[in-house]
């Protein structure tokens, strides 16, 4: 089996098996991944490298942002939460300036999308940390027997 396969089986393996939250970290780094590519893309001086490096990376980006967007889209009958809801704003927004970004090739409008993706992912692997760390305390209370003690009495 050659490297390219054992990757490729590697990354499937890793989404499939992934939890909800590990699977948005993912979608995220990968965003972030291509915007960088794509801001290195600005330096080419080669008028075809600078072009295509710049548009296939920000139409993949875009592609994960379209992607997180549509996960959030409510079935019938449901009501989205708020935190929902400014997300789908973000998500139309930077979706946006992505578009402009690569249409008129405007650094700064990727630069921006970049950085808000950067915070994003911050706060959900956080998020995710806090949830993992209180999950982990609270299973391994429930299986200690053995007294504990305490401080506070």
């Amino acid at each position: 089996m050659n490297i390219y396969r054992q990757v490729n089986a590697y990354k499937a393996a890793a989404v499939t098996t992934a939890t909800p939250g590990q699977l948005l970290i993912m979608l995220y780094d990968g965003a972030i991944k291509f915007l960088r590519i794509a801001i290195k893309g600005f330096e080419h001086t080669d008028p075809l490298e600078y072009n295509l490096t710049i548009h296939n990376n920000v139409v993949k980006a875009q592609a994960i942002v379209r992607e997180l967007r549509g996960a959030l889209m409510p079935r019938e009958g449901m009501e989205l939460s708020e935190l929902a809801n400014t997300l789908l704003a973000l998500y139309d927004y930077f979706d946006r300036r992505l578009q402009e970004g690569n249409v008129k090739k405007n650094r700064v409008a990727v630069q921006e999308v970049l950085d808000r993706l950067c915070e994003l992912r911050g706060a959900w692997g956080d998020s995710f940390d806090k949830e993992n760390a209180k999950k982990s305390s609270s299973t391994q209370s429930a299986g200690n027997d053995t007294p504990s003690l305490s401080v506070m009495g």
